[in-house]
């Protein structure tokens, strides 16, 4: 029997009716009561919008196209309830959630599975009563829905949520590796400037008018200088004489 009923996305005003993955449906209270038994069963057809009309009813459960097929036979059917969750009266507040399911895809494909919507569409859907010979009836396909992208880069969160720790930690050692460099960048530069203690002729004049601090690296000494000890400084012999080779 094909029903009157459309399904469509609930009119109630909530949180995440619509999100990149799920979306919420309106419950289809009082539909099914004048064609489906208490032992029948009712599912939920989801298919994307341009394999509604090819879809086929399965003869029985053994047939149910499952989640994991969705990106190769663009549908699948999930949400098996029996017919009796359906009947009147029902709370106004009552949805059913379309891809709710995060534990979905680990089964091997073996059971029905109400798993995360591939891509943001748009689908179709509809609702279909079967018993134990097969299908019953059914109701009409809703209109396409389409689910919600981000719309542009800066909304989607670069820490998700649970692993908050892991960054700070991959953080730290990024810091850590950093200072390390640079310590061993700084050392090889300053070795290199120890070594080379006569640089160029900067006169006696200006030298003695120099000042700087012991933990600096210090400045050239005049020609004919001859260093002492690490870290006892530099100091000029008296009388002066030219540096070999100059």
């Amino acid at each position: 029997a094909l029903l009157p009923y459309v399904p469509r996305v609930s009119p109630t005003a909530l949180l995440g009716k619509v999100t990149a993955t799920t979306f919420a449906l309106e419950m289809p209270c009082c539909v099914f009561n004048q064609d489906a038994d208490a032992s029948d069963v009712v599912w939920l057809v989801v298919a994307f919008a341009n394999a509604s009309d090819t879809f086929r009813n399965p003869s029985s459960r053994a047939d149910v196209p499952l989640y994991e097929w969705l990106p190769t036979a663009l549908s699948y059917m999930t949400l098996e309830t029996v017919v009796t969750a359906y009947s009147c009266p029902a709370p106004s507040t009552a949805v059913l959630r379309v891809g709710g399911d995060t534990a979905c895809g680990g089964q091997g494909g073996r059971d029905p599975c109400n798993g995360p919507l591939l891509s943001p569409g748009p689908y179709r859907v509809k609702f279909l009563v079967m018993g134990c010979h097969g299908p019953k009836a059914e109701t009409r396909w809703s209109d396409p829905i389409l689910l919600r992208r981000a719309a542009n880069l800066t909304t989607i969160d670069p820490a998700p949520r649970g692993r908050g720790s892991d960054v700070v930690v991959i953080t730290c050692i990024l810091a850590s590796l950093g200072a390390a460099l640079a310590v061993a960048v700084l050392g090889t530069v300053g070795a290199v400037v120890r070594g080379s203690c006569c640089h160029q002729d900067l006169g006696t004049g200006s030298f003695a008018h120099r000042s700087y601090r012991t933990h600096h690296i210090p400045p050239a000494l005049p020609r004919g200088c001859r260093c002492s000890p690490p870290g006892l400084g530099c100091f000029a012999p008296r009388p002066p004489r030219p540096c070999p080779g100059k």
